[in-house]
C-alpha cells in the first residue's frame, strides 16, 4: 500500500520517489520493529512480484546515504532498519532480539577537554540486555 508519507519523505531527502522506493519507505513507516533487509524484502515481494533482493539493498543503501533511514548495527550479524530519524536510542533484548525504542535527550555540541567544541551530526547509542518477557520467563524457569 503506498502512502502520502513515504513519498513525502522520499521528496524531502531529496530522493526521486519510484514504486519500490516508496514501498520500501512505506514499509519502515509502518513497521517500526526495525526489520533486517530480508524482511523487508519477504514483505514486499509478495505486492510486488518483480521485485528483486538487491533493490531492497540498493533502495535502503540509498535512503540510508540521504538520510531518510537509521541503519542499526546493533545486532553484529544483522543490519537492521529504521524509519524514524528523529534522536533515540534503541534496546536490543539479547534473548529474543526484540529491538526497541528508546527517549534520548539531544544533543547537538559538546565541549571536550583538550578537543574544543565538536559539532556532533550523529549519534547512536544502543542499550541491550534481558525485555520484560524473557527477563520474567528467566525467573520463572
Amino acid at each position: 500500500m503506498v502512502t502520502e508519507a513515504a513519498h513525502k519523505r522520499l521528496v524531502q531527502f531529496q530522493i526521486k520517489p519510484s514504486l519500490q522506493r516508496i514501498a520500501v519507505m512505506n514499509y519502515l513507516l509502518n513497521n517500526r520493529t526495525h526489520p533486517t533487509v530480508d524482511e523487508i524484502y519477504s514483505h514486499l515481494a509478495k505486492e510486488i512480484p518483480t521485485l528483486s533482493k538487491t533493490t531492497v539493498y540498493n533502495t535502503l543503501k540509498l535512503l540510508v546515504d540521504q538520510g531518510a533511514v537509521l541503519l542499526l548495527n546493533i545486532d553484529k550479524n544483522t543490519q537492521h532498519f529504521d524509519g524514524d530519524v528523529a534522536p533515540h536510542a534503541h534496546f536490543r533484548c539479547i534473548e529474543c532480539g526484540r529491538i526497541v525504542d528508546l527517549p534520548q535527550p539531544r544533543v547537538s555540541k559538546i565541549n571536550v577537554t583538550g578537543v574544543g567544541e565538536l559539532q556532533i551530526t550523529e549519534c547512536q547509542v544502543y542499550y541491550k540486555g534481558y525485555c520484560a518477557d524473557c527477563r520474567n520467563a528467566k525467573i520463572q524457569a
